[in-house]
């Protein structure tokens, strides 16, 4: 289960340290690929967690086409190197607007890469009172 969130540096070459958390709960190879709506951030599943989505997607309509593409197209298979670094594709540091350094924050079952900026603004579109309503109509 991933959660919390984590600050880390993107090297030169865009390489980005994992959290240690993360990677203990990724395992040795992991897939990455775009947000699946709009946001401007990455996702990262383990393989297990990417075969379920996989499932999901391969379930959709015909007419998903041109949806499936876009994800599929960015998704790319992922290992750290030994001192717990993965390389993020060139495109996908460019969707996310990763440059120097990335957030990166615990969903349940995937985490996601943001720019750090991007994700100042995305948590604050949650207000307290939005809060207060969300936990209230799903009784939490």
């Amino acid at each position: 289960m991933f959660f919390g969130e984590y600050k880390h540096s993107i090297d030169k070459k865009g390489r980005a340290f994992i959290p240690s958390k993360f990677r203990e709960e990724l395992g040795e190879t992991f897939m990455i690929c775009r947000s699946i709506d709009s946001r401007p951030c990455l996702r990262v599943y383990s393989m297990e967690e990417w075969e379920i989505l996989d499932a999901k997607l391969r379930a959709l309509p015909a007419r998903a086409g041109a949806y499936k593409r876009k994800i599929y197209s960015s998704a790319t298979t992922v290992e750290c190197d030994g001192q717990g670094r993965a390389l993020i594709p060139a495109k996908l540091r460019a969707f996310a607007q990763l440059e120097s350094e990335a957030s990166f924050i615990g969903m349940s079952d995937y985490f996601e890469v943001w720019h750090p900026d991007n994700w100042i603004t995305s948590d604050g579109e949650c207000s307290e009172e939005s809060m207060d309503a969300f936990a209230e109509e799903f009784n939490l």
